[in-house]
């Protein structure tokens, strides 16, 4: 699994330009499950982003995380972020998950993310979405499961 994680002031997501998810202060979570993830990906990318401490203190140092500081998280399946441009003008996606694969292990995020009582909002699963979002600081990182 791969995620781009955002700090944001708020985030949304629309579909066909219905609300899908929104969220005030916390992370947006692009998500793209790769064959060969399973739950254990799943599992272990939700404990550590839910845990990721960057969030300011009192001295503005990253030392908090979502959960310290009751922000929320807006996921958003994103099977791009498997592309492969290493060869040639046109992104490759052979690594990316086929749906039967990767939309357990997407719901299997969520799920684990709120089971550390995080309120969790989404995006659709394979729909044309737009997303817009406020970055704070800017931060943003990219982390993977393996």
């Amino acid at each position: 699994m791969r995620a781009v994680v955002q700090r944001v002031s708020q985030a949304r997501v629309t579909v066909a330009g219905e609300g899908a998810g929104e969220i005030g202060p916390g992370l947006l979570v692009l998500l793209g499950v790769a064959r060969g993830d399973d739950e254990g990906a799943a599992r272990f990318l939700a404990d550590k982003i839910a845990g990721l401490r960057i969030f300011e203190d009192e001295a503005g140092k990253m030392n908090r995380s979502v959960l310290d500081v009751g922000g929320a998280v807006l996921v958003v399946s994103q099977f791009t972020l498997l592309g492969d441009c290493r060869k040639g003008r046109r992104p490759s996606f052979v690594q990316a998950a086929d749906p039967d694969l990767a939309i357990p292990l997407y719901e299997s995020f969520i799920h684990h993310l709120k089971r550390g009582s995080l309120t969790v909002e989404t995006g659709v699963f394979g729909a044309m979405m737009d997303v817009s979002l406020v970055n704070q600081g800017p931060v943003t990182l990219i982390l993977e499961s393996s």
